[in-house]
């Protein structure tokens, strides 16, 4: 018996229109009801009529993403290597499997050598004569690397081989600096081109072993010399040292691992576009990298207007112990999952994958004693932190390829929508109001209602 079409309208205002019969997938969370990142049995129908609209604008098209995920530091992979291997294994499955209960994450930035959450600080080509040189690299080793993160890396491998690597140096050998210590001090101009062949035995060594690094930040925080390990790097040394070195360096070996320049906060715009301005260094040069410390997010889309033709990439936040789990989750969703997209950033990265319970190890002389991992792993128990949901939330959803579209953004509802390269959309909403809102999603012909509790953060697939 044909439908009558009055019943068919009643049929689509409460199921929603949809997409070739599906109506869309919905996670949620919601930290004042306990909710966090768990799938809803379908979209909630709220009563009454919606107060807002979400358009998604298809036609529109921007950045492709790269990723969203995490730094695998030193640390972070020794508390993966204390469980047991059933455990390990299981946690490893959920964070970057495919499976109905994984969250997919698809990018890890690595430090290149120490990150100041390491037992200590140590680089490649560390010489037992504190006063020695060695600029032909002729003591270059991956070093503690291959003890603890490298195993843990060929593991997620196995599961995700599809995973974006980026790295990141802290700190050059001291010999190649003025000041000979592993915090701050700057780079000597003579060792420039050594350095440049450093970071190039870096990928060639890690290619070795199977591990292909995407993209290289030239220096984590590079005006930050009071970690440790760090370095001081002004923007004509790093547009120098990129353009008659590095660059070049490449070149001659062949390697197709992407230069990206800055990697420290946004309130620093001025130094991404001085660098890419250095007619010798951009032609090297595939974009910039941020950190929200310290300025505001839309600090990246002023690098962009600048700089149009080169990409930007979001690559770290922390969120502090003991941590407030619904404002980092209500504050790393708008700001960075969200903003950082829409200011055209292709990934977006927080800081340490895992913590253990006292927060160890971390350097001395500023490493960070306070960074709180997505996960929380003693012995072989896990808690997921407030970076795992945030990461979630993109991670499980936004494959590697999605282009971001275009979306306008009603009061209290911050969001961002992408098209995947399965043609299915993908758009993150966090209600940032002090109340529940109602509101509709509409894409072209397509609509279905939809709300979202006070401070909380929903994804929808279909």
């Amino acid at each position: 018996m044909p439908i009558r079409p009055t019943l068919l309208l009643c049929l689509l205002l409460v199921f929603g229109f949809s997409v070739k019969g599906q109506t869309p997938s919905f996670w949620l969370t919601d930290p004042k009801a306990g909710i966090l990142f768990q799938k809803q049995p379908s979209p909630s129908v709220p009563t009454g009529e919606p107060t807002e609209k979400i358009s998604l604008y298809t036609d529109s098209l921007y950045q492709s993403m790269d990723g969203f995920g995490f730094t695998l530091s030193q640390g972070s992979a020794s508390h993966l290597l204390s469980m047991s291997d059933s455990a390990r294994q299981t946690i490893l499955h959920e964070l970057f499997g495919s499976g109905e209960n994984d969250i997919r994450i698809s990018y890890l930035r690595l430090p290149v050598a120490a990150s100041d959450l390491n037992a200590f600080p140590f680089s490649y080509n560390d010489l037992k004569d504190p006063k020695g040189t060695d600029p032909t690299l002729s003591q270059f080793s991956l070093s503690y690397d291959t003890l603890d993160v490298l195993p843990i890396l060929k593991q997620i491998l196995a599961i995700n081989p599809k995973l974006r690597l980026m790295a990141s140096p802290w700190s050059p050998p001291t010999w190649m600096k003025d000041n000979r210590d592993t915090r701050g001090g700057s780079l000597l101009p003579e060792f420039e081109a050594s350095y440049a062949q450093y970071l190039v035995k870096y990928i060639q060594e890690m290619g070795k072993r199977g591990f292909t690094i995407d993209a290289l930040t030239i220096q984590n925080e590079p005006l930050h010399p009071g970690n440790n390990p760090s370095l001081l790097m002004l923007p004509e040394q790093q547009a120098r040292f990129i353009g008659q070195h590095l660059g070049p360096a490449f070149q001659q070996a062949g390697i197709q691992t992407k230069i990206i320049v800055y990697d420290h906060n946004a309130d620093r715009p001025d130094y991404p576009i001085t660098v890419l301005s250095d007619p010798i260094a951009n032609p090297y040069i595939d974009g910039s990298a941020f950190h929200l410390y310290g300025g505001q997010i839309e600090a990246l889309s002023e690098v962009h207007r600048a700089f149009p033709d080169k990409n930007l990439y979001f690559t770290e936040q922390w969120v502090g112990s003991p941590g407030n789990l619904e404002g980092d989750i209500a504050w790393h969703v708008k700001n960075l999952l969200i903003e950082a997209p829409r200011n055209w950033a292709k990934t977006v990265l927080e800081w340490n994958l895992s913590s253990n319970p006292e927060l160890t190890p971390h350097t001395d002389r500023g490493g960070c004693d306070r960074c709180l991992g997505a996960i929380t792993i003693d012995g072989d128990a896990v808690t997921r932190n407030p970076a795992y949901y945030v990461i979630a939330h993109a991670s499980k959803w936004v494959d590697p390829g999605s282009t971001r579209i275009g979306s306008n953004s009603p009061k209290g509802l911050p969001n961002v929508a992408f098209t995947r390269p399965d043609s299915k959309k993908v758009l993150i909403v966090h209600n940032n109001s002090a109340k529940e809102i109602r509101f509709e999603i509409k894409e072209n012909s397509t609509s279905f209602p939809a709300s979202l509790p006070a401070g909380a953060t929903g994804t929808w697939v279909w």
